[in-house]
Order: C-alpha cells, then structure tokens, then sequence
C-alpha cells in the first residue's frame, strides 16, 4: 500500500469526527436558541451564527429547521454523556443491576442537564409537527437502547412473569421528566436521592431476588 493510500482511511476518519463534532456544536446552539427564544423565534440564521457556521453548513447537517428540532434530542443526549453509559454498561455486562444503575444514571443526567431543553420539546409538540417529532424521536431512541440492553438480560434475573417488554413499560412509567421535577423542584430531594430512589423501585419490580 503506498503512502498516500495508506494516509485516506485516517484522512477519512478526522473529516468524519470534525463532521460529527460540527453537528453537535450546531446541536447545542440549537439548543440555546430554542430555550431562550422559543420555536417560533427562532430562524436557522441565527442558529448557524451562534454556532460559528454559516446556514449551509446547518442545513447539509439537518436539512431545515424542522430537522433542527432532532438537534435538541442530539443535544439532549450529549448532555447526559452518552459515551459515558456506554462505557457504563460494556463494564457492567452480565450483571443486570449494574446495567439498570447505568441506565437510570444516564437518565437521571439527561433531566438534570437538559430537562430545560425536554421541556421545550414536550410542551411544543402539541401545536408543532417539528417538535411532535422530535419527541417521537426521542422516546424511540430511549426505548430502542433499553431494549437492547434488557434483552441481554438473563430471563432468570427477572422477577416472576417479568419480561424484558413488560420491563420497557415499567421503567417508562417510573422514570420521567415530570417525577424527576416533582422530587427535585416542589419536594426538595437532591438529584442523587432520586436516582437513587428509580434505582431501588425499578430494581424491586423487575429483578429477581429484589
């Protein structure tokens, strides 16, 4: 192989990290707009200025601003520390109850770091079809994720009549944004005390020997 063709797989690799790290700056200034300004006062141009790019740039990663309503799950994601779950449950691996702490971990992050950004996109997703699908979008990845990670579990590590779709739903109906924000902001727990709370009601009503 000579030189040059040698140098194009690395060449490759740093146009794909620049291109995704371009995404998640667009991502994240996408976020702040739609925060501070709402969906409605909030144009492409300004979000390729706060990001550094120009609109172009913003559309080739998410082709209008209706796609940029995929950025605020992106954002969302990133700000939870996605490598850090990932790296969390290859770790934990074979052992159910420390897959479900990273789980509920990441979780807990995700509304303690973006639960503003949530917000926008489950008050808005009534009146906007961007924003309804952006929210779909989201509960689809969760939901994908933790499926493929309760699949793995052995059927002996739930409790009776447990099933990993069963378990789907009950992690879905236990953790949320909105009891999230119940214990943090009207009842005065930390954010440790809530995790720490998903952890041990989900551990009870999906594990065996809970």
């Amino acid at each position: 192989m000579t030189a040059d063709g040698a140098g194009r797989p690395y060449r490759s690799a740093l146009r794909e990290e620049q291109a995704e790290q371009t995404r998640l700056r667009i991502a994240r200034a996408a976020r702040d707009r739609f925060v501070e300004r709402g969906w409605a006062g909030t144009s492409v141009r300004s979000v390729a200025t706060a990001a550094g790019v120009s609109e172009a740039t913003v559309y080739a990663a998410y082709g209008s601003k209706a796609g940029l309503a995929i950025s605020l799950v992106d954002s969302a994601d990133a700000d939870a520390d996605t490598d850090r779950v990932i790296a969390e449950l290859a770790a934990a691996a074979g052992d159910p109850r420390g897959q479900l702490a990273a789980l509920v971990g990441f979780d807990r992050r995700l509304f303690e770091n973006a639960g503003d950004v949530i917000r926008v996109i489950v008050e808005g997703r009534r009146n906007e079809p961007a924003l309804a699908a952006a929210y779909t979008e989201g509960r689809g990845r969760g939901d994908r994720n933790r499926r493929a990670v309760l699949e793995t579990w052995p059927r002996s590590s739930f409790r009776p009549g447990m099933t990993p779709d069963k378990a789907l739903d009950v992690y879905a109906l236990t953790i949320s944004l909105e009891t999230f924000e119940i214990a943090v902001r009207e009842r005065g727990w930390t954010a440790d005390a809530i995790e720490d709370w998903w952890y041990a009601s989900l551990g009870e009503a999906l594990l065996a020997g809970s």
